[in-house]
């Protein structure tokens, strides 16, 4: 009996080295490929710890292709996402102040950059709490990249729609 308990832990450990193995090649076209099986000139790519189905972000190893054969940048936040505002969520009676929120797991490493992209504009920012003025009824959407001291893109946190909404007074003529 405790033969085959030994047995069914050492298989149900095996299966989790192999299901973690995934492969990285680039084709004709220049284009990153990932896939969880062989492909002809593939190199064989490490995968850390166990993937979290729940996770809402990007790493840097799959967001983006590596630039002028940059190696990518081992560090990796395992979260980034938006407390506030929250996904789908509608926002009422703001007055055009966003009270922004982010929960990152580390914490915003020392010299690493906190970009924000609210509607596609760029905005650099020093905490993962802060305000942005002038955001006004409507939809919108917000987004999170990190990069390092050199630049280099770490990760980033998924995009975000939110719903910005205005009481309004009806006036009879």
């Amino acid at each position: 009996m405790l033969m085959r308990i030994f047995i069914a832990t050492v298989a149900v450990l095996l299966a989790g080295v192999v299901m973690a193995q995934a492969y990285r090649w680039v084709d004709e076209d220049g284009l990153v490929h990932y896939s969880d099986k062989p492909h002809e000139g593939a190199e064989e790519i490490h995968l850390p710890g166990t993937s979290n189905p729940n996770r809402r972000y990007i790493p840097a190893s799959v967001a983006v292709q590596p630039q002028n054969n940059q190696e990518f940048v081992s560090f990796e936040y395992e979260l980034i996402e938006f407390q506030s505002p929250e996904a789908e969520e509608t926002l009422w009676n703001i007055e055009g102040e966003l009270h922004v929120s982010i929960v990152m797991q580390p914490v915003l490493q020392p010299g690493h950059q906190l970009r924000i992209y609210l509607d596609g504009v760029p905005r650099n920012v020093t905490t993962t709490s802060f305000s942005i003025d002038e955001v006004f009824r409507g939809e919108h959407t917000i987004r999170a990249e990190v990069h390092d001291r050199a630049g280099r893109f770490v990760g980033q946190s998924a995009l975000n729609t939110f719903y910005v909404q205005q009481n309004s007074i009806i006036r009879p003529n």
